[in-house]
């Protein structure tokens, strides 16, 4: 597979007016949309496809297939297209049509699922096509897979402490697969215990927080290490959207929902600390949602 991609090492970035009288502590943010699929899953999607070509289940052909709810898919198809490699996805019928002709563009086959079922049904599809014909796929399995959390337990996170010179003292992100939170959590708590490790969820079960899951209500990724969780923070789709809409116009930085949430949440860790320095993982940009409704208010 091809290792030319220029993934990982994005800035992170301060931010200066949200939260100008609120806290006394810095609130920076990491710009994953800058990674060259443009999300925080061209990670772990370079580490699952590049342990299976070392494992040696790529050299007879089989297609790489997973789920996806969107930004995973982007990142495997675009590597599995640098690498040569065939990709298959399951993704809910409902996803954005920017998001399915992007998968189209990069040469993934789309096997669109039950929207009702959401990002479960689509794994399920994915378990049982895996099951059926082993012959023919790769699952990757984004959920159990141990690279989705090494990804940013090797990267994510050491670029985090080297950015922040040691400094960071709380460490906020959305959980989708959870490969965010748990790798780079893992890593924090072997750098310094003392780093807060926030995971950020929507407060419903039926939400507008693209790429989040609901874990009360839904699957729970097999991957997910509860233990590493100081807190959580519930954000609701409005809040998400709100603080979405004022990175873009208050600091400049077009993040999506998931950033919008994940910021919302550092705001309420960090309001009234006398100090410190509390990160959040912006995953990806608003540009493939911008068709959504939630946009439609998108004016000065």
């Amino acid at each position: 597979m091809s290792a030319d991609l220029p993934i990982g090492n994005t800035p992170l970035v301060r931010l200066r007016r949200l939260p100008a009288g609120r806290t006394a502590a810095e609130i920076h943010v990491k710009c994953e949309w800058l990674n060259p699929g443009g999300s925080v899953k061209d990670r772990p999607a370079y580490f699952m496809i590049r342990d299976a070509a070392q494992r040696g289940l790529l050299a007879d052909g089989r297609a790489l297939l997973d789920s996806t709810s969107g930004n995973t898919g982007i990142a495997l198809a675009q590597i599995g297209a640098a690498g040569g490699h065939r990709v298959t996805l399951c993704l809910p019928a409902n996803a954005s049509t920017v998001r399915q002709r992007l998968l189209r563009l990069l040469g993934a086959e789309l096997i669109l699922t039950d929207p009702l079922e959401g990002d479960d049904g689509a794994r399920a599809v994915a378990r049982r096509m895996a099951a059926e014909e082993p012959h023919r796929y790769v699952y990757l399995d984004q959920y159990s897979n141990p690279m989705n959390w090494r990804a940013h337990y090797e990267g994510t996170a050491r670029e985090l402490w080297e950015q922040t010179g040691g400094r960071i003292t709380h460490f906020v992100a959305c959980m989708g697969s959870s490969g965010t939170f748990t790798g780079v959590s893992r890593r924090l708590l072997e750098l310094n215990p003392a780093v807060q490790r926030i995971a950020v969820q929507p407060d419903a079960a039926y939400h507008g927080i693209e790429g989040t899951k609901h874990y009360e209500s839904t699957e729970v990724p097999p991957i997910f290490d509860a233990t590493l969780v100081h807190r959580q923070v519930e954000v609701s789709t409005d809040e998400a959207v709100e603080m979405a809409h004022r990175l873009a116009r208050e600091e400049g930085l077009p993040a999506g929902t998931s950033g919008g949430a994940a910021v919302a949440a550092a705001l309420k860790v960090a309001n009234g600390l006398p100090g410190g320095l509390v990160v959040a993982i912006l995953p990806d940009n608003v540009i493939k949602s911008l068709a959504s409704a939630a946009w439609e208010d998108a004016r000065p």
